[in-house]
């Protein structure tokens, strides 16, 4: 039984997502065959959850998914600055730093606690959408539970390889959009598979 991995994650605005997008583009200077953020296949976003799911049970996940969005309203998270770290292989990756609001955490540890029936870890290169795999992209999704999740997680939004002198951004980033997506080498958001919109009024 064929298995893909994926990410449940935040959409941000669109003026976010321009401003990532930017962002990335100065970061392709420097590694210019790495992550190349865009709007159709490689999505700027907040993970929630990783992990490898059977294809036959993404139409049940993404029923989870529905009713925990419609416990959710839209929210107006804030960026509050960006930070360059080392990943498993000794590459400099720079991130904008979302600000954890106890309704982020909360909806980061139900979906995790949702979906861990249908996820697994035993991820293998096949399960991503991408021709090329890096070591460091199935160990992110591997250790997700571990490193990445609970009391460790860390809301952000990847900007792309290398150093950053300045992002020009520090501020509000609405969300309203719950997707699970495909991805592919990074942990980069390449098909999105399931969308839904964060609907409960406040």
């Amino acid at each position: 039984m064929s298995k893909i991995a994926v990410d449940v994650v935040l959409l941000p605005s669109e003026e976010v997502m321009d401003i990532t997008i930017a962002a990335n583009e100065e970061l392709l200077k420097q590694y210019p065959d790495k992550i190349i953020l865009n709007k159709e296949n490689c999505l700027p976003h907040i993970s929630l959850a990783m992990g490898c799911i059977s294809q036959s049970h993404i139409s049940d996940a993404g029923e989870i998914l529905t009713s925990i969005a419609e416990k959710y309203s839209p929210e107006t998270l804030k960026i509050i600055g960006f930070s360059t770290s080392t990943n498993s292989i000794g590459e400099k990756v720079t991130v904008a730093i979302i600000e954890k609001t106890g309704a982020l955490q909360s909806l980061h540890e139900e979906v995790m606690e949702k979906l861990a029936q249908y996820f697994d870890y035993d991820i293998t290169e096949n399960m991503l959408l991408s021709e090329k795999v890096d070591e460091s992209t199935l160990l992110w999704i591997k250790n997700f539970p571990e490193k990445s999740s609970f009391k460790k997680y860390y809301p952000h939004i990847t900007l792309g390889y290398g150093l950053l002198e300045k992002f020009p951004f520090s501020g509000n980033c609405e969300v309203s959009t719950l997707a699970m997506c495909h991805l592919g080498n990074h942990c980069t958001c390449r098909k999105v598979i399931a969308l839904m919109e964060l609907i409960n009024p406040k």
